[in-house]
């Protein structure tokens, strides 16, 4: 299909529930911290209201934003795709998960600046688990400033998708942004 530069549209209509579904066209290009090579399309469920909006390379890790979505009654998300070089060498051919590139208690030490543009210790993080995701394993945290990650491995890459939201925007959405940030997955079998 060949890539295609800029926005491409991958939200689908809500369903009868006020759910839309994302998902990452094929063919969209990367950025230019995520390289120009195909990208194993990824998926999460928003809601009625979230609207894609551009992503700038001046941006706090831009480099590395694949996508941005705001809501105006919820709060906003980005997914960010880090090589798996940043970590370690990877040998050819060769799939880490993401337990094999950092362990689970680091991960938010060392992405939380990135993410959040301040340190992450440990008394900020709320909750903090592991689970499963189509044979993919999934650190989750969620923090005191509002803030929920998931994040994965797959071919050569970390996919994050990194969930905000303002007090007032909390109170109400706190729900639906887990639920978004437990549907984030690396759709494996279109790769």
């Amino acid at each position: 299909m060949g890539m295609t530069a800029g926005r491409v549209p991958g939200l689908a209509p809500a369903d009868a529930d006020g759910i839309r579904r994302y998902t990452r066209p094929e063919g969209k290009s990367g950025g230019h911290g995520v390289g120009w090579t195909e990208i194993t399309p990824y998926a999460f469920d928003v809601y009625e209201g979230w609207e894609e909006v551009p992503v700038s390379i001046a941006d706090p890790g831009g480099t590395e934003i694949d996508v941005r979505f705001n809501s105006d009654d919820d709060g906003g998300l980005k997914v960010v795709l880090a090589p798996v070089l940043r970590f370690r060498d990877v040998e050819e051919g060769t799939n880490p998960g993401i337990e094999d590139l950092i362990p689970f208690e680091r991960f938010m030490a060392g992405f939380g600046p990135e993410l959040i543009q301040s340190p992450v210790d440990e008394a900020d993080i709320l909750d903090a688990f592991v689970d499963t995701r189509e044979g993919l394993t999934y650190y989750n945290f969620e923090l005191r400033n509002h803030t929920l990650v998931a994040a994965t491995a797959w071919k050569k890459r970390v996919y994050i998708i990194c969930l905000q939201a303002p007090s007032r925007q909390w109170r109400n959405s706190a729900d639906k942004l887990r639920k978004t940030m437990k549907s984030f997955k690396v759709v494996t079998s279109l790769a």
